[in-house]
């Protein structure tokens, strides 16, 4: 038998050890074989794309700035007075012109702003350009007529820092009054604020370059400065055709080592495309990247494989290990725990073996706790048995009679009411009563207590009448009335009322009993000992070590047993039969106020006319 476990466990190691050692290999070959090329590009693509949205947004932000600020000058009421006269007023050139060199210093993307007035030649300018002589004020090619607004191809100027590149919006300023041309709006903004940051914007993993594009083809800003103002189709012949106008997208441009991935990506205002070029010799870096990671990959599988070994030898011995720990701390008390067999062989059959054993450790336990239960039934039996009914009956309608004989109505009249009072509790050996005999058997209880206290109470009866002849469990309501009675009415020294009231709950299919006097009630301590006295036994709280321990003084132990004896007994008898029978839901309910009376109530299931 060992043998052939022995021979089995191994074959199981053997299968799943080589497994573990193939599997991850074979997916790890196969996977960079099929894929690593194609996600390298495409992800190099996806990066890529972003990182031209995002040049694109900051673009349109410097070319939007500058138009809404061309239309914010060209419409000012300064500057519309003064282009509209015929001579230059130095006091109101100088104020435009400070005005508007603040506007420019507060942009750094913004080379110069400048005016040209249209009836006079005083020219404003934020920035003093020079011809590359140095002789003469540099100004730009205006155009002439109705010409409308335009952006100019990249061109250098010189001032005082040197040679800088700019791209100018030139735009007509015209009357606001009769729409006649009065000047000229140029507004320069300088290229390399433009491409400023594209180096570090990391295309293609820093070794691809990013240029702007205007419409005539012509490169308005790149991070490689030789290529300003140089046409791209000079430069890369037939680019441009692959590129789809007006539209986002990717193609491949050239052969063997200039072969290049080229992504293009229009902006909205103008209409200029920001192109990047991203070289195949890249992709063959990340593939020999991709060529390490690779190995480390079937390092760390060998390290998976081993790790599987180890999890396989646990799996095994693992489950023989939870059966010792289940039989080590086995508890009379509880049953066995289930023990979760997940396979067929023979560790599964050995933990079927147990969780059978299990199951019939607890049928004999169960069959032990009913025979326990029926021998306290047929106890209880007995005890009943031994008080004949017929004897008691027949002796006590022999005093009955005897009473009447001697004209004794009021002794004739108690032993009356307690043969039938009697009678309804034996109830013929039956657990369950309707409604009205449960009243009846107080009304006869009453009509004893009446005679023996005479006009110390009164019994009202409220009980909706289609309940009357549902069952319910007998004798519940008759220790209710004698507590309300005896501990609630007799302490006042004077009459009192019980109300008794039995109504049918709306919102559910349940009655509701409340008991109710206008004793003397009880303290608010002494209703939470009634309260805690009601809970059973066996549910209560184990009591902690100290000063509640089995060393408590004889006056505490006094005190709880005469908080019995006021009452509790009878009510915590009421609570278990509830319990047993009807379940938490049918628990008392006890509410009393010092001098205001006690209110006991309960709720059980409407049950059938018969049971």
């Amino acid at each position: 038998m060992v043998r052939w476990l022995t021979s089995s466990l191994q074959r199981k190691l053997s299968v799943v050890v080589t497994a573990s050692m193939i599997v991850p290999l074979l997916a790890l070959g196969l996977f960079a074989f099929l894929f690593s090329s194609r996600i390298t590009e495409e992800k190099t693509k996806l990066s890529g794309m972003d990182t031209l949205k995002q040049v694109e947004a900051n673009l349109r932000y410097m070319l939007q700035d500058a138009e809404n600020l061309s239309i914010f000058l060209i419409g000012e009421r300064d500057i519309q007075q003064y282009l509209s006269r015929d001579e230059d007023h130095e006091r109101d050139r100088l104020d435009i012109l400070g005005r508007m060199t603040n506007l420019a210093a507060s942009k750094k993307y913004i080379a110069s702003i400048a005016i040209y007035p249209g009836r006079f030649d005083a020219a404003l300018s934020t920035a003093t350009w020079y011809e590359p002589d140095g002789g003469s004020l540099f100004y730009p090619s205006l155009p002439s007529g109705n010409a409308d607004k335009r952006w100019t191809g990249v061109y250098p100027v010189r001032n005082y820092a040197g040679i800088q590149n700019v791209i100018t919006l030139i735009r007509p300023i015209r009357s606001i009054h009769d729409y006649r041309p009065i000047g000229w709006l140029t507004i320069s903004l300088n290229e390399s604020a433009i491409s400023k940051g594209w180096p570090a914007l990391g295309l293609g993993r820093g070794e691809g370059s990013l240029e702007l594009i205007g419409n005539t083809g012509e490169v308005l800003s790149s991070m490689d400065k030789s290529r300003l103002g140089l046409n791209v189709s000079d430069l890369e012949p037939g680019l441009i055709t692959r590129m789809e106008k007006g539209l986002s997208g990717t193609t491949t441009y050239g052969e063997k080592e200039r072969k290049r991935t080229v992504l293009y990506y229009p902006e909205e205002l103008t209409g200029w495309m920001l192109v990047g070029m991203v070289p195949y010799e890249q992709y063959k870096s990340e593939n020999s990247y991709l060529i390490i990671l690779t190995a480390i990959a079937v390092a760390l599988s060998a390290l998976i494989s081993g790790g599987l070994v180890w999890f396989t030898v646990r799996r095994v011995t693992r489950p023989l290990l939870v059966l010792t720990r289940h039989l080590s701390r086995m508890d009379p008390k509880r049953p066995l725990p289930l023990f979760q067999t997940e396979s067929d062989d023979e560790i599964g059959k050995l933990g079927e073996s147990y969780n059978l054993l299990g199951a019939h450790i607890e049928m004999l336990k169960e069959e032990i706790i009913r025979g326990e239960a029926r021998k306290k039934e047929a106890d209880l039996r007995v005890l009943q048995a031994q008080i004949n009914p017929h004897f008691l009956y027949n002796t006590l309608s022999s005093i009955h009679w005897i009473a009447l004989m001697s004209k004794e109505s009021r002794i004739a009249d108690m032993v009356e009411g307690l043969s039938d009072f009697l009678r309804i509790s034996l109830n013929k050996g039956q657990d369950y009563c309707p409604v009205a005999q449960e009243i009846a058997h107080i009304r006869h209880y009453v009509r004893v207590q009446s005679i023996r206290f005479p006009d110390q109470f009164v019994l009202h009866y409220i009980v909706d009448p289609a309940l009357e002849q549902r069952m319910m469990l007998k004798l519940l309501l008759q220790p209710l009335v004698e507590n309300a009675m005896i501990h609630g009415i007799q302490p006042t020294g004077s009459r009192g009322t019980i109300t008794i009231m039995i109504q049918k709950d709306a919102m559910v299919e349940r009655m509701n009993i409340l008991v109710l006097d206008d004793g003397a009630g009880m303290a608010p301590d002494k209703l939470e000992q009634l309260r805690a006295n009601l809970v059973p036994t066996d549910e209560r709280s184990v009591l902690p070590q100290g000063s509640h321990s089995k060393e408590k003084s004889k006056g505490e132990q006094l005190q709880l047993e005469h908080s019995l004896s006021d009452g509790g007994y009878g009510l915590r008898n009421v609570n278990e039969r509830l319990l047993l029978h009807y379940g938490t839901d049918a628990l008392l309910e006890v509410d009393s106020r010092e001098g205001g009376g006690t209110r006991i109530s309960f709720s059980i299931p409407i049950l059938e006319e018969s049971r």
